[in-house]
């Protein structure tokens, strides 16, 4: 099978381990009939575990690493041991074009230090970016970055987010034309900083480009679906993402709480619970699982640590599409665009 189609797998990263990646392996195989797996961890440990699993065989193929990087391991730690690591081992799977895209629940930091050494940015692109797709009232998803790669960035930092998070909305969204803003305090255009109005500027001139830049958002509005691309420095946008995630938790434990107050508010919850279930699987982070890292020179896909087998499986689909869509050269296209037009 063409490595465009295989995906290398961390096998042994994740708050679940061996047991829940494979469980995630073999769902989306039995999804993707034309999806290929390589897997990189303990290899003994692996096959043990691949010898219950008949529907995998003909699918996977195991590489051995020796260690695996902890969720506590300092970034600096990790990349000494990348080539002794299951993350380390399969993001070089990808720079030597043994497999499309790399997956791994495990340690961010560590993820991100290691992919960027070893795949290096794009030409065009400063800093990479960690973008993620957000629930939304909207017809899909929205596109959010950076969620925390790069605590500070210049307006040029934000214009190329803006640029790869619409590339990567084209891509994931199938949207032809992404709409995207700017997350700002208010959305008149003389708020905020002096260089998000300066990102603001450069975006709004260029008219070129495969975007409809629609100027800044507040916080209130990142949810409800009025734009399909939010791009900001990662210091704001990791605060926003954990508020959201924190607030629909809040939300879904209130309504546990009222549905169980009484024999009413029980016999409520049961008239009620299509509409509940509606909303718990809408705000199911395993439902919207797989952050990217965008800028690199080959795509490195990050699971949630505690994600599920439907959410591992979800994340290996999407690195998947952005394989075939080519996301990597829509990025090298878009800014290619914006740069001559600058010139």
């Amino acid at each position: 099978m063409a490595s465009s189609t295989r995906i290398a797998v961390d096998a042994m990263g994740g708050d679940g381990g061996l047991s829940v990646m494979l469980d995630g392996v073999e769902r989306a195989a039995a999804e993707r009939s034309d999806l290929a797996f390589l897997l990189v961890g303990d290899q003994s440990a692996i096959n043990a575990a691949l010898a219950s699993r008949p529907a995998l065989a003909g699918r996977v193929d195991v590489a051995h690493a020796a260690e695996t990087v902890a969720s506590d391991d300092k970034p600096s730690s990790a990349i000494r041991r990348a080539r002794v690591t299951s993350m380390g081992l399969a993001i070089d799977a990808v720079k030597q074009g043994q497999a499309g895209a790399a997956v791994s629940a495990g340690n961010t930091g560590a993820l991100m230090a290691m992919a960027k050494l070893s795949l290096r940015t794009m030409p065009g692109i400063d800093r990479p970016a960690l973008a993620a797709l957000l629930p939304s009232l909207g017809a899909n998803d929205t596109v959010m970055l950076d969620l925390g790669a790069n605590t500070e960035c210049d307006a040029r930092n934000l214009v190329q987010f803006a640029v790869m998070g619409a590339a990567y909305a084209r891509t994931a969204l199938d949207l032809e034309k992404p709409r995207v803003a700017l997350l700002n305090i208010g959305t008149e255009h003389l708020k905020g900083t002096d260089i998000i109005r300066d990102a603001a500027a450069r975006l709004r001139g260029a008219a070129h480009l495969p975007l409809d830049f629609t100027g800044f958002i507040e916080g209130d509005r990142l949810s409800r679906g009025q734009v399909d691309v939010i791009a900001c420095d990662g210091f704001t946008g990791n605060i926003a993402l954990k508020t959201a995630e924190g607030t629909a938790r809040f939300v879904a434990d209130l309504l546990r709480r009222a549905f169980s107050s009484s024999i009413r508010s029980k016999i409520g919850f049961l008239i009620s619970r299509p509409a509940t279930k509606l909303l718990r699987d809408h705000l199911d982070p395993n439902n919207h699982n797989g952050a990217v890292f965008l800028g690199l020179n080959g795509l490195v896909v990050k699971s949630h640590g505690g994600a599920n087998a439907v959410g591992i499986a979800n994340a290996l689909k999407l690195a998947a599409k952005l394989v075939e869509d080519d996301l990597t050269r829509r990025i090298g296209d878009d800014l290619g665009n914006i740069e001559a037009r600058a010139a």
